[in-house]
């Protein structure tokens, strides 16, 4: 599932991974056992541009948001930074289909004006660690970013939407 094209013509491409492979499928040989990400994907809510996207670029600090800033880990150092989140969304299969699995949020704060963010490597990768296993922890994002997910999730796929937790849809205000 992908769109492609806007009116200035960037390309885009909004993807969830909704299958993983197996890495214990028998083989025995190197690798069992390791971590599989093909099933995450990051999600970037912009609550200043009211915007929810994906963008795999997260994945390895390189989304639209993270290019060309020298993070820091304190967060008084950049004082002006815009609010952004990473989504941490895991996609399982289930037996009435795919659903939305673990979803988490990660804060990061941009200043373009200094080329300056924030972002709590610590806390990004636990968040990672997190939706891997199947929690949401989004009770820490603001009310407007919340709205964007959760908007951004429904529309993107109603019936993942629809196969997910009671606790996500609770944690996640009602459609806008």
């Amino acid at each position: 599932m992908s769109t492609e094209g806007s009116s200035n013509n960037k390309k885009k491409s909004n993807q969830f991974t909704i299958m993983k492979d197996d890495s214990t499928d028998g083989h025995g040989g190197y690798g069992v056992g390791a971590i599989s990400l093909e099933n995450v994907s990051p999600v970037i809510v912009d609550p200043n541009e009211d915007r929810a996207f994906v963008d795999m670029g997260a994945m390895h600090a390189r989304s639209e948001v993270e290019r060309r800033v020298k993070f820091l880990p304190n967060k008084d150092e950049v004082p002006n930074g815009k609010l952004y989140w990473i989504v941490w969304v895991t996609v399982e299969q289930a037996e009435n289909g795919p659903h939305y699995y673990g979803v988490t949020g990660s804060e990061i704060r941009v200043d373009r004006s200094i080329k300056r963010a924030y972002k709590s490597m610590p806390e990004h990768v636990n968040h990672l660690d997190k939706s891997l296993k199947g929690k949401v922890i989004l009770d820490h994002m603001d009310e407007k970013s919340k709205q964007l997910l959760g908007d951004f999730l429904r529309d993107f796929n109603e019936e993942m939407w629809e196969n997910s937790s009671d606790e996500l849809k609770q944690v996640l205000p009602p459609k806008s």
